[in-house]
């Protein structure tokens, strides 16, 4: 081999081995090189009302509902409303032929008319009665006549005075006969028994109606200006619900419209439907512009509680055990596995505290827990709100780094929270990460690092 060739050699493996060195070092870079910063989904701390509530299905009814029959048998001769008409209480609504029961009223009237001729009579023989007995005192006392004919005027005068007692008796009772007889006749003419909404007709004009045995329904009347909401509550909910609670509904037409109520009353016999335990609550509602209709779908929720003008963070935001933020590059993943332990095997005493101490521990410039006046705010907080749940959310600082912030949390759906302590509106929380940091060397001779927050959607 020429020395030119052997240079040429040479140079082409120089050239080999530092394309190789070059290539080596960026995917070293790419692979272990510097963490990139992680990237967050963050939301703003705002200001509004929040509500707790159990909600269930239910059905829009009348509350006054009365099913208006007849009383007498005989032919349906007039109907005088039709389905939809609103009646006053009293109004004549129908009238049934009224022909037998005219007559059965004249009839008794003639008997109790009969007598009381038959009463005048006995009258005057009592009278004749009651003279000749006198007379026969005198006599009898002056021995003018013998004892049996005094005693005979006695008895004559004392069954006259009971045939009248009787006659008295025969016209008080047929008296009570014509009267129901009355009632009867009155009966043909059907009257409103409440103010209300004819809400559906069971008869027709013509119909011949037999009330031997029950009491044919002629029309349905319906109170509709006080709506009753009739709901299914299951035995896991109904303890929480109480007569007189604040609840609301909407209705399936309009989703918008919220109708404020309260409970009336949770019947207590329950019903069972496929082993399932429902106990049926009642809500009144007024209802002065008809809009509510019977059997009308209704979504009701039971407000448990409410706040008005609260601070709010969304629920993704609150966590359990949050990582501490890496402040010292040089310590490396042996203080990130500390953190991550003490968050992990800390969470009792961290909910205990607030996780105040994971707080304080996180800032460099923090002064000691025990002479930070943000510890004896926090103290102070935890006892103006004893049930209050203790969380930490993550705030975002001014170098985009987040911070943990031990807080107290009061009512909170599924959506999201009130803080009664530990934010301010207008700052931003961290709600879950959209890249996660790529690990160091030293961090993957420790094992892989937690991620900051929650991933999207879950807390």
């Amino acid at each position: 081999m020429t020395k030119t060739k052997l240079m040429n050699t040479r140079w082409t493996w120089i050239i080999i081995a530092a394309v190789a060195v070059i290539a080596a070092w960026f995917a070293w870079q790419a692979i272990w090189g510097g963490e990139k910063a992680p990237e967050y989904q963050t939301a703003q701390v705002t200001r509004g009302d929040i509500e707790v509530s159990i909600s269930s299905a239910g059905k829009v009814a009348p509350k006054d509902t009365v099913a208006v029959g007849a009383q007498v048998s005989g032919q349906l001769t007039e109907l005088l409303v039709e389905a939809g008409d609103v009646v006053e209480q009293g109004q004549l609504l129908a009238r049934i032929d009224a022909t037998i029961a005219e007559t059965n009223v004249e009839g008794s009237r003639a008997q109790l008319l009969e007598l009381r001729a038959s009463r005048k009579q006995q009258q005057a023989s009592l009278g004749l009665a009651r003279a000749d007995a006198d007379r026969a005192k005198m006599l009898f006392e002056n021995d003018a006549i013998a004892r049996a004919s005094y005693e005979a005027s006695q008895a004559e005068y004392a069954v006259a005075v009971g045939r009248l007692e009787a006659i008295d008796a025969q016209i008080t009772r047929q008296s009570s006969s014509l009267r129901a007889l009355q009632a009867t006749l009155e009966f043909t003419n059907i009257y409103a028994p409440i103010s209300g909404t004819v809400v559906s007709l069971a008869a027709v004009e013509g119909q011949t109606l037999n009330a031997n045995q029950t009491a044919p329904t002629i029309l349905t009347l319906a109170d509709l200006t006080i709506m009753t909401v009739e709901t299914d509550v299951s035995e896991a909910d109904v303890l929480r619900v109480k007569p007189g609670q604040q609840a609301w509904f909407s209705t399936l037409g309009d989703s918008t419209r919220r109708w404020e109520t309260s409970v009336r009353q949770i019947l207590p016999t329950p019903e069972v439907l496929n082993d399932v335990v429902l106990y049926k609550a009642l809500l009144d509602i007024a209802n002065p512009d008809n809009l509510l209709k019977p059997e009308m779908t209704a979504q009701v929720f039971f407000i448990t509680g409410s706040a008005k003008d609260a601070v709010l963070v969304p629920v993704a935001a609150l966590q359990a055990n949050p990582q501490r933020p890496d402040r010292s590059q040089g310590q490396g993943g042996g203080n990130r596995e500390r953190a991550a332990n003490s968050a992990g095997g800390g969470e009792r005493q961290g909910r205990a505290s607030g996780g105040l101490m994971q707080a304080d521990a996180s800032e460099p410039n923090a002064a000691p827990p025990q002479d930070d006046s943000r510890r004896k705010a926090f103290m102070e907080a935890r006892n103006a709100f004893p049930n209050a749940e203790v969380a930490t959310v993550l705030v975002m600082g001014p170098d985009g780094t987040p911070l943990p912030r031990p807080v107290l949390i009061g009512l909170k759906t599924r959506s999201q929270a009130e803080v009664l302590f530990g934010l301010e509106p207008g700052q931003t929380v961290v709600t879950g990460e959209v890249s996660i940091a790529r690990p160091s060397a030293q961090t993957q001779q420790q094992g892989p690092r937690t991620q900051m927050g929650p991933p999207p959607g879950r807390m």
